[in-house]
């Protein structure tokens, strides 16, 4: 399945202006889009600049790739005790 990993700008600005560490990476499938903070590949990727042609998110640089893809992000999680705990969230596609 061809993934397509990109870094979202608007997202970096509203993460400076706000004082917030939203997810700034995406990857899209054909079936979703997933948000992280770190994106590992595990092969060949390919590194496209079209800026004539850009993604329909706007996106004018990608990486492309059929391997493997890791994406990491720290997410909040609720406890027994109504703290939240911070842990690192694997997702492989």
């Amino acid at each position: 399945m061809l993934k397509r990993i990109h870094v979202n700008q608007h997202k970096i600005k509203s993460n400076k202006k706000y004082g917030l560490n939203e997810p700034v990476l995406t990857v899209k499938t054909s079936k979703e889009n997933i948000y992280g903070q770190t994106v590992a590949i595990d092969g060949a990727s390919t590194v496209v600049y079209s800026p004539d042609k850009p993604l329909s998110c706007g996106a004018k640089v990608w990486i492309e790739t059929d391997s493997k893809v890791r994406v990491y992000n720290m997410e909040s999680r609720p406890r027994e005790n109504n703290f939240n705990k911070t842990v690192l969230v694997e997702r492989i596609i």
